[in-house]
């Protein structure tokens, strides 16, 4: 049956069942593949032949996930990846080379900032940031040897937001590739390439598995872009593991109504702390506070899970309350079942100066809330004793 229901499309998208009539699909746990005779071995080897060679190159597993997030994600085609920084790694790798230069939003997640300055710099690849509540100045930064636009939108962990139409028009103007990083948004809430992007990247760990288990990534976008992807990436070796690879595609059978418990508890959250006196701000895509608001109403379903906040009173205070916290858990991680507080300033971004990170709103009292699947009264009742 065919249709275009996001929920439907998730769940019933699998592999062709086997001879054993499978109603869920099997972990094929092989690192390799037999071939019917030498004739059909080179030809695969060739690409004159679709198949699978090497779990480097492609599973049945790794095939089912990559298939289900294309139709999602209204991509033609994707790579899976161990990680989600690898799933940046290769796309960097695949496109980027030595005298290349990209614009990038200032707000990215911490790794993805190690990689731009202490990686790719050494081999010859230059950047420049942008501010996404800036969009005036984005063009400015475009140079003759420019060739990507990098956008993380809702950006890690200061939710900032970007018109992606706009991105989208400035990236066909100059002829640029545009690369968004989905994960906080999922293809759920926001479908970058149907609104211009050309390759739409998730870490998979967050919202796609959703419970804490596995890590993985996706590279999105159209067939020819894919394969420069796949070219790099059979070679580097990057690949998501099979059995991830399964864990994943299940766990988007359920991603639609995780995700609207997620928003549904995380808007209330928002709610109740922009009213809190001990609260010096709140972050939320579908607050009206928020500064793209209306951007966010534009170009994404809910506002997702994720809440920042600002305690008063510094780091002192923001360890005082994190300290306290009881059912919520302290962890690097985020898009759990569970709650989730971080310090990113002590965490996931300290590695950047103290001048990098407020220049993205990273304050010694930023916390990010990752609001769970829990009842909301518990959720509530947990932040309101921390706050006390």
């Amino acid at each position: 049956m065919k249709s275009e229901n996001f929920e439907t499309i998730a769940i019933r998208t699998q592999t062709e069942r086997s001879l054993h009539k499978e109603h869920s699909s099997p972990i094929y746990l092989t690192s390799s593949y037999k071939f019917e005779d030498a004739e059909e071995m080179r030809a695969l080897f060739a690409n004159e032949k679709e198949g699978n060679v090497y779990s480097r190159y492609s599973n049945p597993n790794t095939s089912e996930f990559i298939d289900k997030m294309c139709l999602l994600e209204g991509a033609e085609d994707g790579f899976a990846t161990a990680t989600g920084m690898a799933a940046i790694f290769t796309t960097f790798g695949a496109f980027l080379k030595n005298g290349d230069h990209l614009v990038s939003s200032r707000s990215v997640f911490g790794s993805t900032h190690q990689l731009l300055t202490n990686v790719f710099s050494n081999w010859g690849v230059t950047f420049d940031y942008a501010d996404l509540d800036k969009p005036q100045d984005w063009e400015a930064l475009i140079k003759p040897n420019t060739k990507m636009i990098f956008v993380e939108t809702p950006s890690n962990p200061g939710i900032d937001i970007i018109d992606l139409e706009f991105l989208g028009d400035l990236a066909k103007k100059h002829n640029l590739l545009l690369v968004v990083d989905n994960c906080f948004a999922t293809p759920y809430l926001q479908r970058p390439i149907e609104l211009g992007a050309h390759i739409s990247i998730h870490s998979a760990t967050k919202y796609i598995d959703g419970q804490g288990r596995v890590l993985g990534g996706v590279i999105l976008g159209t067939k020819e872009l894919i394969a420069d992807v796949i070219g790099f990436a059979r070679h580097s070796g990057p690949a998501l593991s099979p059995f991830n690879a399964w864990i994943l595609s299940k766990s988007l059978e359920t991603l639609a109504i995780r995700m609207d418990r997620h928003c549904e508890n995380a808007l209330k959250v928002a709610e109740y702390l922009e009213k809190h006196p001990k609260i010096k701000l709140v972050k939320y895509p579908f607050l009206p506070s928020h500064p793209q608001y209306e951007i966010a109403k534009k170009q994404m379903k809910q506002g997702g899970g994720i809440v920042t906040i600002v305690v008063d009173g510094g780091i002192d205070a923001a360890r005082k309350f994190m300290d306290r916290l009881e059912m919520f858990s302290i962890s690097a991680n985020l898009a759990d079942t569970r709650s989730i507080a971080t310090h990113p300033a002590t965490s996931t971004h300290s590695k950047l100066t103290e001048e990098q990170r407020n220049e993205v709103g990273i304050e010694q009292g930023s916390i990010r809330l990752s609001i769970g699947l829990e009842h909301i009264n518990d959720i509530l009742a947990d932040i309101e004793q921390a706050l006390a």
